[in-house]
């Protein structure tokens, strides 16, 4: 999930399986965690509550990013911008770097050079490290930092154009910065063109204050053992459908088609097996029950035998608003009853959310979590601190 720069210099890789890396436990003190989801959910959100202190507008970008609009603002902003990155980790403990500029790209190259001046000492001017300002920067030193900047770290430019800029003799974000646009639009697009202008501090790209709905919705998971028998591939996929079907139903939409699928872990040795399946709805639907009643059929039709699975997932696909409604003639010899189950949909929600997750389920997840063979070890994970009473530390006078 993450890997903290000690981590980085003793070669751990993005995404490498523990059982690679875990002799440097004793030999170099490398600590692994297992993935704590709510602790992380709970964390962003106040971290975030705490840097739209910043500015007006917010747009979160991930878990760990946001954009803060600056409009009106007046007074030093590198000032306000150290007292809200001293209040995040005064009041949360996570250490945070801020970026400013005047487009989006330029705030997050700025970010970077904030981040990377006080990691990599040397390679910036200290002074911009933990909050850079490329605004406030003189032509010169602008140029400095481009210059010293891959072209690689530009916010947009992926590794296939950040490759085709190199072979073409772009290297820096000054190659690119001093590219004529027309020859970039031309060449590579009016995507990289954009990001061109950006670094120019032309903003084309605006703040979304509001989060656009997603065009998917998907919930997988990697099973804390391997899974051969269906039952327990039912338990999951149903589990997994219902966190998506929650998911669809915050975004006020309705999903017209059900993916589900299953495949063996590409580091175990044994047969490999992977398959996916697309079930359409007969009518779209937040309808928990009948999502998880398709992502079952789904998967009876790709599950096979001897195989021992390592990961499933279920996605949403085809998500409409849900105000928009689908009507059709009544041509079946025996019509099939049609019953609004946005009320009972909103109290399963409701009484999951005061209660904790989970609470009400449908049947085919499991009755206990002793039940439910398939979750996940997380035999490393940390208390959730924040978000359950027995958690929550304890101070001694």
């Amino acid at each position: 999930m993450a890997r903290s720069n000690e981590a980085k210099d003793l070669g751990v890789k993005m995404g490498q399986p523990w059982f690679e890396v875990r002799h440097l436990q004793q030999s170099a003190g490398l600590v692994g965690l297992s993935a704590n989801f709510v602790l992380y959910g709970d964390m962003s959100d106040r971290m975030m509550s705490l840097a739209a202190g910043l500015g007006p507008t917010q747009e979160i970008y991930s878990i760990d990013e946001s954009f803060i609009g600056l409009h009106g603002v007046r007074g030093d902003l590198v000032a306000r911008a150290r007292a809200v990155r001293e209040r995040i980790f005064r009041w949360i403990g996570i250490p945070t770097c801020v970026g400013l500029g005047q487009s989006k790209t330029l705030a997050k190259l700025a970010n970077h050079v904030a981040k990377t001046a006080e990691r990599k000492p040397g390679s910036y001017p200290q002074d911009l490290a933990q909050v850079c300002n490329l605004a406030v920067l003189t032509a010169s030193d602008l140029e400095a930092v481009f210059r010293a900047t891959e072209v690689g770290e530009v916010w947009g430019v992926g590794r296939r154009i950040g490759r085709q800029l190199t072979e073409a003799g772009v290297r820096t974000v000054w190659d690119l910065v001093s590219l004529d646009v027309a020859t970039v639009r031309s060449r590579w697009g009016v995507v990289l063109e954009r990001t061109v202008r950006e670094l120019r501090g032309q903003p084309c790209l605006s703040l979304e204050d509001t989060a656009q709905p997603k065009q998917q919705i998907a919930c997988t998971r990697s099973f804390g053992r391997p899974v051969s028998a269906l039952e327990p591939l039912v338990q999951a996929v149903s589990e997994f459908a219902s966190r998506a079907g929650e998911k669809l139903r915050k975004q006020r939409c309705l999903a017209g088609q059900v993916l589900v699928f299953i495949r063996t872990s590409p580091f175990r040795q044994g047969p490999q097996y992977s398959r996916s399946v697309v079930v359409p709805l007969r009518r779209p639907t937040a309808d928990t029950r009948a999502l998880v009643q398709s992502a079952i059929k789904g998967l009876s039709s790709i599950y096979c035998r001897g195989y021992e699975i390592s990961k499933a997932g279920v996605m949403l696909l085809e998500l409409q608003d849900a105000s928009v409604e689908q009507g059709e003639l009544d041509l079946d010899t025996e019509p099939e009853p049609q019953r609004d189950a946005s009320r009972l949909m909103m109290a399963v929600d409701a009484v999951n959310t005061r209660m904790g997750k989970g609470v009400v389920h449908v049947a085919s997840t499991g009755q206990t979590l002793a039940q439910r063979t398939w979750t996940m070890r997380q035999e490393r994970r940390t208390p959730h601190y924040t978000t359950c009473w027995d958690d929550v530390p304890l101070a001694r006078a």
